[in-house]
């Protein structure tokens, strides 16, 4: 019977020191689109969906997220206050979407998009005049941006329960359209053109 030799790992180990490894280049391990077999009772097609479907709702977030941003420092007029911290508000709710779709992409073995110019290649929400716009076509484009993420939550969030996909779903029904039902019911009152005061009559 032959008897293995073990080998010391010591001459091959680098001397251990505190200098950081600076400028270093690596090769991509996973490319963007696909998925890695990750033992979840999902099949593949259904997490390649899944994943495609959310990059796409991940992308479109993070510019609504953004929109909120810029629009939250440029408000403008008697409302600034309220709207002001309104629209900070309702970024940071989307910022909180913005992780649990990532999370949840990774989770499924795939990639999530977060470069700001990748992202920017992915959305197809229109991008905003660089200036500042008047309150109301401020709110109006939260609102359309909003409505694009809502009907393609929908309809990914039908899809995924069809497919087995009860964590996509569930995450897409819970937190991603009921976030954005509720900050769209918030946006459009601020679009109602009613008096702060009614005049008696005489």
């Amino acid at each position: 019977m032959r008897v293995p030799i073990r080998r010391s790992t010591k001459a091959t180990r680098a001397k251990p020191g505190s200098q950081p490894w600076l400028h270093v280049n690596g090769m991509e391990i996973q490319e963007f689109g696909t998925v890695r077999l990750f033992p979840l009772g999902l099949s593949r097609d259904a997490r390649e969906y899944s994943c495609q479907r959310l990059n796409q709702i991940l992308a479109d977030t993070q510019i609504l997220y953004n929109l909120y941003k810029k629009h939250h420092w440029l408000m403008r007029g008697p409302t600034f206050y309220q709207l002001h911290l309104l629209l900070d508000k309702h970024a940071g709710e989307q910022l909180e979407l913005v992780d649990k779709m990532a999370e949840r992409i990774q989770t499924l073995g795939g990639v999530a998009v977060a470069d700001p110019r990748h992202v920017a290649e992915i959305t197809v929400i229109p991008r905003p005049p660089n200036g500042c716009e008047e309150v109301p076509a401020m709110l109006s484009r939260l609102v359309e941006a909003h409505e694009t993420i809502l009907v393609a939550a929908h309809d990914a969030a039908a899809r995924a329960q069809e497919m087995g996909d009860d964590g996509t779903n569930d995450l897409l029904v819970s937190e991603v359209i009921r976030t954005g039902e509720l900050q769209t019911w918030f946006l459009i009152e601020h679009l109602v053109d009613t008096p702060l005061v009614e005049g008696r009559k005489a």
